[in-house]
């Protein structure tokens, strides 16, 4: 009976660690500003995870009209970025969409502001709601 206990309490610990996390706006620009994200950019990329993710690490959009996912806070696309299971991908990012999932969001940030270097802002198409005036991220620190 105990090992039938400590086997659904492991059970229980891994699903919740695959349900990956749920951050706010000020934790994830405290996170973002410690992997060294400039603080003038931490505004805008807060507005682009609440409107692609609503915050939360684990997401996987719909398919796109071409086939292709988007995968994590930041909804980084699989066709260019990362490498989806048994799909054709440029992989620019070099790591697996996977790894965009998790907890730790420094692959996130990392594939994100790649992406900005190579496609400016509007990479997102939810730019439009983060372009303008935004509130300040001063709050959170």
């Amino acid at each position: 009976m105990k090992a039938f206990i400590v086997l659904m309490a492991l059970a229980a610990c891994a699903a919740t660690a695959l349900a990956g996390r749920t951050l706010d706006r000020c934790s994830l620009a405290r996170e973002m500003s410690n992997l060294g994200v400039p603080r003038d950019q931490l505004d805008k990329w807060t507005c682009i995870a609440q409107h692609e993710s609503d915050y939360r690490t684990w997401v996987v959009g719909p398919p796109n009209w071409d086939g292709s996912n988007d995968y994590g806070i930041f909804q980084i696309n699989d066709l260019y970025w990362c490498q989806a299971d048994g799909r054709f991908s440029y992989n620019e990012c070099g790591l697996s969409c996977n790894a965009l999932l998790t907890d730790d969001i420094t692959n996130s940030v990392r594939c994100a502001q790649k992406v900005l270097s190579q496609q400016g802002w509007s990479a997102w198409a939810v730019w439009h709601y983060c372009s303008g005036w935004l509130p300040s991220i001063d709050e959170c620190f």
